[in-house]
């Protein structure tokens, strides 16, 4: 292990190793969809794969210095890779974790799919993350500052809803 820099937070070798608990809180959003848990689920699943299979997506990753830079398994399984990320948690259908790291920033996006008291379901996207040194420092502003990782999250979340709200929407089959 290596000094991070952060607030005396210790930076491991492997990201998965870390518990998301003892990454700093960034922020979180949420997002009401009127779906069953199911099929926000599924939604969440297909967009969180699509995001990791775009164009964008692996070449960003690998310019970043991110360990994780291809595809790799099925999304909701634990282990399961897309660019940028591995997926750390995986309880279908209430809560999909991804961690990752790179040459400035470790983080977590940990996903909770929750039914509220009128039906509908609440998604939200927590982020933690902690950003090493002077480089991280300058990320975090750059990401975090001009508010882009704001866009980015709950662009997804919209995405999310979208699609879930499709899937609910379908007639059943026989």
């Amino acid at each position: 292990m290596t000094s991070g820099g952060n607030g005396g937070f210790t930076t491991p070798s492997r990201i998965i190793d870390v518990p998301i608990e003892t990454l700093p809180f960034i922020d979180e959003h949420w997002i009401e969809i009127a779906a069953k848990p199911d099929e926000v689920w599924e939604a969440l699943i297909r967009v969180v794969s699509g995001v990791g299979a775009a164009r964008s997506g692996a070449p960003f990753a690998k310019a970043l210095g991110c360990e994780e830079t291809e595809t790799a398994g099925e999304t909701g399984e634990i282990g399961s890779k897309i660019p940028g990320f591995v997926v750390t948690r995986a309880v279908e259908p209430a809560v999909l974790a991804l961690m990752g790291q790179h040459r400035f920033s470790q983080y977590a996006l940990i996903f909770r799919i929750l039914e509220k008291p009128s039906g509908l379901m609440l998604l939200s996207a927590q982020t933690r993350a902690v950003f090493p040194g002077r480089k991280g420092r300058v990320y975090r502003g750059l990401v975090i500052g001009t508010h882009g990782h704001v866009v980015v999250t709950t662009g997804v979340l919209r995405q999310v809803r979208k699609r879930a709200e499709r899937i609910h929407a379908r007639p059943a089959r026989s």
